[in-house]
């Protein structure tokens, strides 16, 4: 949600719009065919993330969608932005960053080739989650810095709200 604008993604490059609150839904057209999976909002900008590298950015409340080179043919799995940074993360521990609003991406070196399935920021930090419980925390995306979770358990999801950050995954685990 963004600029009075909901958007939700999701298979064969499906982006809809709602700008009344949920009641009815727009399909727009985007120029690609991949399956999207992951988007956020953040510096009057729009990004969404999906299978092979894909990445778009709008800038007019998801009227119309820019094709991005992400530098990677890895799926993206989810983006977030924060401290004036766009972070995506995915397959083989990918992340990629952006400060310019997702036009160009610079690849960070995650330290690991597990997948990363989430991604979120709060409290000055971003905290990214996978496999077998699995959690990592960056302030700038340049660096991961592995976390105990004390579960195995895969994490598939993370948000950050009223000061807690909560992830949620396989086997209806949730840590806070």
């Amino acid at each position: 949600y963004g600029n009075n604008t909901f958007v939700a993604v999701g298979e064969n490059r499906t982006i809809l719009t709602s700008t009344d609150n949920g009641n009815t839904w727009v399909e727009t057209e985007d120029g690609t065919t991949e399956t999207l999976y992951g988007v956020t909002y953040g510096n009057s900008n729009f990004v969404a993330v999906g299978d092979n590298g894909t990445i778009l950015t709008s800038s007019d409340n998801g009227t119309s969608w820019d094709n991005r080179t992400s530098g990677t043919t890895k799926d993206l799995w989810e983006v977030t932005y924060g401290n004036s940074t766009f972070m995506t993360v995915g397959d083989n521990g990918t992340i990629l960053s952006s400060s310019n609003n997702g036009t160009t991406w610079d690849n960070r070196t995650s330290g690991t080739t597990n997948p990363l399935w989430g991604v979120t920021y709060g409290n000055g930090i971003f905290v990214v989650v996978g496999p077998d419980g699995y959690i990592y925390t960056t302030s700038d995306g340049n660096s991961l810095t592995s976390r105990t979770s004390g579960i195995s358990n895969s994490m598939w999801g993370i948000t950050y709200g009223n000061s807690t950050f909560v992830t949620g995954g396989y086997g209806g685990e949730i840590l806070t």
